[in-house]
């Protein structure tokens, strides 16, 4: 892995195409400093947009500099596309004065609510799989990437409940909407894992239903067992079962860019840029049998 590389005419913007096949890492603020500092071999970074909401501070100051030296995605969790609540203008104005800003490859947001009764909640609670709720989401979905002019990946969150109304698996409800918009799809792979455990579902299945031209990047992260539960807490390595699935959907829908999440109990960056290893090296032997 190497740093992307800058863009012609010495704008200092990477090319994106670089990211292709590479591994990113989440960045966040324990590893400002070091990541500056040393610059390590890593193929891009993603950030949490909704941390970049203000217009100046230290975040901007470290990440103006970070941006100079590698391709960017933005990673959104509190638009609520899911809700019924009014989309937030003021929020999609902060994202596209941010994406005018930072120019990332990627925007990505999750696909969950958030809000009700004009209350904020901070989680990412699972939707009801049904076409009243597939029609609204892909009416919201539709209306961000209007106003953001350009393609949005949607995620899958993990899940700890099921809906008894529901009437669509969620392989499908995702796969329906990346058709129904043109949306991308953002397949956050520890999530299908955790889902599946907590659901009984076949995570095997949920890979074959994905529509192989939407997947637009992956992501890993570690969970945690409470009692018969899996939590997605990104606060541990990737697990041996989560690699495995991850070696699957490499097989299933070929090499995208891939982020290692951690986002609590932060290890040393080496930590991070360990698992990113691990991940490219699971991706370039798949170039190396798909060749």
């Amino acid at each position: 892995m190497s740093p992307a590389s800058r863009s012609p005419g010495g704008g200092g913007r990477p090319l994106a195409p670089e990211v292709d096949a590479l591994v990113g890492i989440g960045l966040r603020a324990p590893h400002y400093r070091d990541m500056l500092d040393t610059l390590p071999a890593i193929g891009w970074l993603e950030v949490h947009s909704e941390n970049f909401f203000g217009e100046g501070g230290q975040p901007h100051w470290f990440l103006e500099r970070l941006r100079a030296h590698y391709s960017l995605s933005l990673h959104g969790v509190g638009l609520g596309i899911g809700s019924v609540a009014p989309l937030s203008q003021r929020h999609l104005d902060k994202l596209a004065g941010l994406i005018a800003r930072y120019e990332p490859f990627l925007v990505s947001e999750h696909l969950c609510w958030n809000a009700v009764a004009g209350k904020h909640l901070n989680d990412l609670l699972p939707l009801p799989y049904t076409e009243e709720a597939l029609a609204h989401v892909c009416r919201r979905v539709e209306a961000v990437q209007s106003a953001l002019r350009r393609r949005v990946l949607i995620e899958n969150i993990s899940s700890y409940i099921r809906y008894p109304h529901s009437t669509i698996p969620e392989w499908e409800f995702l796969a329906a909407l990346a058709r129904r918009t043109g949306c991308g799809i953002l397949l956050d792979v520890n999530n299908i894992f955790v889902s599946a455990t907590n659901a009984g579902f076949d995570p095997h299945a949920y890979l074959s239903a994905m529509p192989s031209s939407a997947i637009g990047e992956m992501h890993l992260a570690g969970f945690e067992a409470v009692e018969d539960c899996l939590i997605d807490t990104h606060s541990r390595p990737v697990s041996d079962a989560v690699w495995r699935l991850y070696e699957a959907a490499l097989a299933t829908l070929g090499p995208r860019p891939t982020l290692i999440e951690w986002d609590k109990d932060i290890p040393p960056l080496a930590d991070l840029l360990g698992e990113a290893g691990k991940a490219q090296r699971l991706m370039a032997h798949e170039d190396a049998l798909a060749g």
